[in-house]
């Protein structure tokens, strides 16, 4: 897989440029292509991490312009000291290389936080070019069900704004989605809250563990999945005395996780009456691109081009004639 990503990467790259392999790669339909013609099943999660890897140490052997940092597990925690080291070989300014580590950071918090969706992210690369364009590709796993999802992005303009971020995984029944359109009014409603100071919360928001003991129980009717711990409350506390300016500054304070932003838009909606998007926000399946029609019907075209797009590179590209006719084989079953 090293050898192919990295031949494949190089015809791209050379045909392209870097910026059009960063746009392909943070396409869910390429990337999944990809997986497959690199001799992975589609349905296996181990596909994403695999290939992530295989890419980043393929473009670690080439001097193409571009890099990649983080990985599974602890690997992913690098990111940041991988993107300040590669950005210095680039000769990137400080703000340039801060604001890729930015954009590695806030990535992940929306997808954990603010997209509530019952996935853990154990996955995280990071890719970008010596112009500063960078895509995501992440990974969560589900507790229960045991399936996994990914997460692609490149080059947010915004994080918490309907940011271009595609999730391809099977679609869940509820999922709070507090970086969609539908929920503007929800994170505006945040930020007040957070800005008139969070005691206020208390009488809507008392813990809820249990009818006895020292936990206190609302004077309400409505259940809300919004238990806060000590710790929680303090966090709240520290971000009102930080005074975030918009919801963006908000999901970056350092210890503001998905339950503090969640309590925040369930009492939202509660004293002001913002609903907040209930949505899933997943564009794909995994199964050759839902051809069920869950959740979306199959884009044929889209698939096609992709499957055409890797064709044509692996025809181009430096490989031995086995691997080459090997992966061909591969590709030839996705159509």
């Amino acid at each position: 897989m090293r050898r192919l990503a990295g031949a494949l990467s190089e015809v791209i790259i050379d045909e392209y440029g870097t910026e059009e392999y960063l746009r392909r790669l943070s396409n869910p339909t390429f990337f999944q292509s990809f997986i497959c013609v690199s001799g992975m099943d589609w349905h296996s999660s181990g596909g994403t991490t695999t290939l992530s890897a295989a890419i980043k140490l393929a473009l670690a052997d080439l001097d193409l312009g571009i890099v990649g940092c983080g990985g599974k597990g602890k690997t992913s925690r690098k990111t940041s000291e991988e993107i300040e080291k590669y950005g210095e070989v680039f000769s990137l300014s400080d703000s340039k290389i801060d604001m890729l580590r930015k954009s590695s950071r806030m990535a992940a918090r929306v997808d954990q936080n603010c997209v509530q969706d019952g996935y853990q992210l154990y996955h995280h690369t990071f890719l970008f070019d010596e112009n500063g364009a960078w895509t995501v590709i992440q990974q969560g796993m589900h507790d229960e069900s045991r399936y996994a999802r990914r997460y692609h992005w490149f080059d947010a303009d915004s994080f918490v704004e309907n940011p271009p971020n595609e999730i391809i995984g099977f679609e869940e029944e509820k999922v709070l989605n507090l970086v969609s359109n539908d929920s503007e009014e929800t994170r505006k409603a945040s930020v007040d809250l957070i800005k008139d100071n969070p005691v206020h919360l208390q009488k809507y928001v008392e813990g809820q563990r249990t009818l006895f003991g020292e936990t206190k129980m609302p004077k309400r009717h409505e259940i809300m999945n919004c238990d806060l711990t000590k710790r929680d409350w303090r966090m709240l506390q520290n971000a009102y005395e930080m005074q975030p300016g918009n919801y963006e500054e908000l999901v970056g304070l350092k210890g503001m996780g998905a339950k503090g932003l969640r309590s925040l838009a369930l009492v939202s909606k509660l004293i002001y009456g913002t609903d907040a998007d209930w949505k899933d926000p997943v564009k794909y399946s995994f199964a050759h691109g839902g051809k069920d029609g869950i959740p979306y019907p199959v884009n044929r075209k889209v698939y096609d081009e992709s499957i055409d797009f890797l064709r044509n590179a692996f025809i181009d590209a430096k490989i031995e004639k086995k691997e080459k006719l090997k992966a061909l084989r591969r590709m030839e079953k996705l159509i």
